[in-house]
């Protein structure tokens, strides 16, 4: 390696405002708006539609797969893109009016079709759905990139991010069970139009705020090493997977953790845990607002620490956070009587498990939170090692596996519901609660988060992508930029640099 002065690769040096990174984690709030929404389409496909729990949570496994076969297609495009627009606003804008348009029409359309056309209906616009989710979801990974390459920067998105999302899966949970079910009489039809009308809303102004946070960002000047459209293939995925390690490894922990927290975020969970084991379901909105500053907390405190050491470490420390407490969680309800958790009686039983629950859901929050910077991370080592800058196709092979793997998490809980007689319909919150929706309850809510925490800590173990790994890494994507620089030449982009 050639070493330039320190000056020199002071110019490629690319750093945002805070407000850019700020608001730009809001392109991931206005999907994550349309996530917790349709977690609640199995209700409506089932209660409202009338369709059964198998057929809905299997076509609802079908369409996340079709999610993640998509997600290489967009990113072929994402990288072949350099618009007037620039490579990611395009996507971003038409995602979310495709995202926006097909729910309208699926929850006002599909249970007013005759019965024999609803299931071809509901599977065809939650198709188009999912190719607008890609859209933005894809810019979100891909143009981390460009929003920065300051490894003390990067973390940053994170704490953003995590925010935004304890308003979206926290107090959307608090509005979901506190006032929405209460006042519409459970998952009825007006619950779903008022929920998806706050929904639709919010997200477009969420991406419209992200949109203006990477509109400097989103030039040629930022596209690593070549201010020209990298060229690539379908046929060009394949090696990147086999080559990059990093990418390999974190697809692994990153997947399945989101199958664990996949499986809590199917409303059927939460139900089952809050509503039926605790026998209070609007108690899920108590705690989780109980949630929000030990989050935050945690979260501010692993971010200062990763402009440290490095997003690794933080992400291997949240791991093991979250399976110490959620399996001391786990421990006390087989020893105490789930029933006599009620914050109408604070007893020490209801504060240690307050404090252990809590505990546990906040460190899982925060691994989940600080995947998506990694990511960025293993898109610059693929430049750093062969030039190629192809930020779309890096975070599209990461969400394509990750959305096979956590597309099990719809199938998972209708077939395990199914195996204890749950067929034609959900656990519903005035339920009784028997032996095997006790253990079935566990097994959703602990031991399968618990497993995929385990995975995760091994796959970290085959991560090289430490802090001080990262500063190397573009250090040399500097004084490489730098000598072609001065050489008024760029790295060719064609197969050869693979």
């Amino acid at each position: 390696m050639v070493t330039t002065n320190a000056p020199a690769i002071e110019e490629f040096k690319n750093t945002s405002r805070l407000w850019q990174i700020g608001f730009f984690a809001l392109n991931n709030t206005a999907t994550n708006l349309y996530m917790f929404i349709m977690g609640f389409v199995s209700y409506y496909a089932t209660g409202v539609a009338g369709l059964t729990v198998m057929i809905i949570s299997t076509v609802l496994m079908a369409m996340r797969m079709f999610d993640g076969i998509t997600d290489p297609i967009v990113g072929y495009f994402i990288d072949k893109t350099n618009s007037k627009l620039g490579k990611f606003r395009p996507f971003m804008i038409v995602g979310n009016i495709i995202l926006a348009g097909s729910v309208l029409i699926i929850f006002n359309v599909t249970h007013m079709l005759p019965q024999e056309y609803q299931l071809l209906f509901f599977i065809f616009m939650y198709a188009i759905h999912m190719i607008g989710y890609t859209f933005q979801t894809a810019c979100t990974r891909a143009a981390q990139t460009v929003l920065t390459n300051d490894p003390k920067q990067r973390p940053l998105f994170s704490g953003f991010d995590a925010s935004y999302n304890i308003g979206i899966f926290i107090g959307g949970q608090v509005l979901v069970a506190s006032y929405l079910v209460p006042k519409h009489g459970g998952f009825t039809y007006g619950f779903f139009v008022e929920l998806n009308l706050y929904a639709v809303i919010l997200s477009a102004i969420f991406t419209l705020m992200a949109v203006s946070a990477i509109w400097e960002k989103d030039r040629t000047k930022y596209f690593g090493f070549a201010e020209k459209t990298v060229k690539t293939k379908f046929k060009d995925y394949w090696p990147v997977i086999k080559r990059n390690r990093p990418l390999q490894m974190l697809v692994l922990a990153a997947s399945t953790d989101k199958l664990a927290s996949s499986v809590l975020r199917q409303p059927a969970v939460p139900v089952m845990f809050f509503g039926i084991l605790l026998g209070d379901y609007a108690l899920s909105g108590t705690i989780s607002l109980i949630t929000v500053v030990p989050t935050l907390l945690i979260t501010f405190v692993g971010i200062a620490f990763a402009r440290r050491t490095g997003l690794k470490n933080v992400f291997v420390l949240g791991t093991w956070g979250a399976l110490l407490f959620f399996t001391l969680t786990l421990i006390m309800l087989f020893l105490i009587d789930p029933a006599t958790i009620s914050l109408s009686n604070l007893t020490f039983t209801t504060v240690l498990f307050l404090i252990l629950y809590t505990l546990g859901y906040s460190f899982m929050g925060f691994t989940g939170n600080i995947v998506i910077p990694m990511i960025a991370d293993t898109s610059d080592y693929e430049t750093h090692v062969t030039g190629r800058y192809v930020p779309g196709m890096i975070s599209t092979i990461f969400s394509f596996v990750d959305k096979m793997i956590s597309s099990l998490a719809i199938s998972l809980v209708g077939f395990l519901l199914a195996t204890i007689g749950y067929i034609e319909e959900f656990p519903q919150v005035d339920e009784l609660l028997t032996p095997s929706l006790f253990t079935m309850t566990l097994i959703m809510y602990f031991a399968i988060p618990m497993a995929g925490w385990v995975i995760s800590l091994i796959a970290m173990k085959f991560y090289e992508l430490d802090g001080k790994r990262m500063k190397q890494i573009q250090e040399e994507i500097a004084e490489v930029k730098q000598i072609y620089v001065s050489k008024d030449e760029m790295p060719s982009l064609t197969d050869d640099n693979k």
